[in-house]
């Protein structure tokens, strides 16, 4: 959220800002994740610097980070944007603040308007930490590489599957939920 705000600042003193919360969501959209995932998982520990970490799989979970905060940003951006101007107009006409605009009237309305693609960004998320196994451990997806080599047959990937499954359909019905509740909620609001 910081770095959407960030971007979408107004004026020419926050150039600077916006200059540096654009470079790293195009960097980290930019770089393939499997390779950020290489570049940190293997890199930085092998850097030896005293005081940082040496795990890889911390590296591995910092770099899942930068790359899905960098999508997730663009998300909460798109949604500020979409927010009509005429709300800020009304906020500010009112007598708040740019900052009290942004935190009453702006976010909360992003906020609602983007939950379906955040819910995509986790999905991808959970999806995309089968790709630590490429720094040697043996995550689900590893695992069934490795049950399935030992027996030759591919029912572990099925069950593997099955197991995404389970995981993500709830979610994506619990979006639905909060989007339908949103929405009566604003019928509600409107009819009064």
């Amino acid at each position: 959220m910081i770095l959407a705000v960030m971007r979408s600042l107004q004026g020419p003193v926050f150039t600077p800002l916006r200059i540096l919360a654009a470079a790293y969501t195009d960097l980290f959209r930019a770089v393939p994740t499997i390779l950020v995932i290489l570049l940190l998982g293997f890199g930085a520990p092998s850097l030896e610097i005293k005081g940082v970490p040496h795990s890889d799989i911390f590296w591995a979970i910092v770099a899942l980070v930068l790359v899905y905060s960098a999508y997730v940003a663009e998300v909460y951006r798109a949604g500020i944007q979409s927010v009509h101007p005429s709300q800020v107009a009304s906020a500010r006409a009112l007598g708040l603040s740019r900052a009290k605009t942004l935190r009453f009237v702006v976010v909360p309305q992003a906020v609602r308007r983007v939950l379906p693609p955040l819910l995509n960004d986790f999905i991808g998320l959970q999806k995309d930490s089968a790709l630590v196994a490429v720094l040697g451990y043996t995550e689900a997806l590893r695992q069934a590489q490795i049950i399935s080599a030992a027996d030759f047959d591919f029912t572990p990937y099925v069950a593997l599957a099955l197991v995404y499954i389970v995981i993500t359909i709830p979610e994506a019905r619990f979006v639905d939920w909060l989007v339908a509740r949103d929405q009566r909620r604003r019928q509600a609001v409107g009819g009064v």
